[in-house]
């Protein structure tokens, strides 16, 4: 039995080989600025990996690259937060989307685009300091809104950077409450019947190199200067909600 024995069919090694450097450099980016990898993983797995299992292992690379982080950048995270996230997120995935399923995957985008510039750039909303029951209401609605955009961290980074005092601990809480909503976003998947077990050779390797890619970005983390890291971060968010309202003018970009 050779090494591409091992993989899932339709994959060769090159494939696979590209795959785990993208998982490097997306966790590396992630670590770093605490969004954006996830976005390129997606964006490349969609290119190699049949649309039915896209989004399951697109979040199990997430929960173990998120995980990883949240592991090496423990002592960092805004602890008060995380028993009224992880409670909101909970009933979140129990209600499943039943509260929005009326709503356009396009009007759901647009809201989320015009509450990302809100949090952003809105004066005194970093002077708030969201609390507990703040992040119980931000996972209630991330947790409904990753069945419809995906992605959620975009939503939920703006008030983790206005409740921290530190580059270091936004990026670890982030970290663990993404790795909240990816787990809980698999078993969902598992109950659903998703089997993980053909997939688990390429799960390994993404993960490994994911993880080599966190260590690297937690590096790189600690000698950027807080007012640049703040500043990069308020310009992605920026040009991701940007991105998001575009979906209801679709002609114009």
């Amino acid at each position: 039995m050779t090494a591409a024995d091992l993989l899932p069919a339709g994959l060769d090694l090159w494939q696979f080989a590209i795959l785990c450097a993208v998982s490097f450099l997306a966790s590396l980016i992630t670590a770093t600025l605490s969004l954006g990898g996830g976005m390129l993983m997606l964006a490349v797995l969609a290119l190699f990996i049949p649309p039915a299992a896209l989004i399951p292992l697109h979040g199990a690379v997430q929960l173990g690259s998120n995980a990883g982080r949240a592991v090496l950048m423990r002592r960092d995270v805004l602890r008060p937060v995380l028993p009224a996230f992880i409670f909101g997120s909970i009933i979140g995935a129990l209600i499943g989307g039943q509260l929005v399923v009326t709503l356009p995957v396009v009007l759901l985008q647009a809201i989320l685009g015009a509450f990302i510039l809100y949090s952003v750039w809105a004066p005194g909303f970093r002077a708030r300091k969201p609390g507990r029951r703040a992040f119980f209401i931000l996972a209630l609605a991330s947790s409904l809104a990753t069945m419809f955009v995906g992605a959620t961290g975009p939503l939920i980074l703006p008030f983790i950077a206005a409740a921290s005092t530190s580059r270091q601990q936004i990026a670890a809480t982030h970290a663990v409450l993404m790795t909240v909503q990816h787990l809980l976003k698999l078993i969902a998947f598992a109950l659903l019947g998703f089997s993980f077990a053909a997939w688990l050779p390429l799960l390994a390797g993404l993960l490994a190199f994911g993880l080599a890619g966190t260590w690297t970005g937690r590096h790189v983390l600690n000698r950027l200067p807080e007012r640049a890291f703040r500043l990069i971060l308020k310009t992605v968010l920026t040009l991701i909600a940007l991105r998001l309202l575009s979906a209801l003018w679709p002609s114009a970009f």
